[in-house]
Order: C-alpha cells, then structure tokens, then sequence
C-alpha cells in the first residue's frame, strides 16, 4: 500500500483566519476560498456559512470548518486559551 493511502487532508469550504488587532479583534472568514468578511464572534462565522448555504453541524469538525492561528475560542490577538494548560 502506498504512502498516500494513510495520508488525509480535509479541504473545508471554510476558513477562518488568525485574530486581527482592532476594536473589537476579528477573524477573516473565507468560505470556497474567496474573502466573505469579519468575524467577530463564532456567531459570525455560522452566519456567513449560512448565507452561502452552508450548514454547520460542528465547528470542530476540520472538514467543515479551517481554523488558522487559534481555534473558535480565540478571539483576542496572542491569546491562545489552550496555551496556559497544563502548566
């Protein structure tokens, strides 16, 4: 069996990328690879996948959603909330 049998890569429709510096911070969301605005919360990008008609059943799933630089709880530029733990 080849290599490439045991290897995966999800391509989801969605990304979202690192936290921007602003007032409030915010994430850039792709969705199908193209810019579709800011996300300030996790609500925003639920709303921005349901106006492409995309339906969201689990924002950890990677193959729905791409998480850059944090996950859906990083909302603050350098805060990583899983970087304290086990410490």
């Amino acid at each position: 069996m080849s290599e490439s049998a045991y290897l995966y890569m999800s391509n989801p429709r969605i990304t979202v990328l690192g936290v921007q510096p602003g007032s409030p911070p915010f994430r850039i969301v792709e969705i199908d690879g193209e810019v579709v605005g800011k996300a300030k919360t996790v609500t925003d990008v639920l709303d921005a996948a349901a106006m492409a008609g995309i339906t969201v059943h689990d924002l950890d799933d990677p193959d729905a959603v791409r998480w850059v630089g944090g996950d859906k709880f990083t909302w603050q530029p350098g805060k990583d909330p899983l970087a304290n733990l086990g410490q």
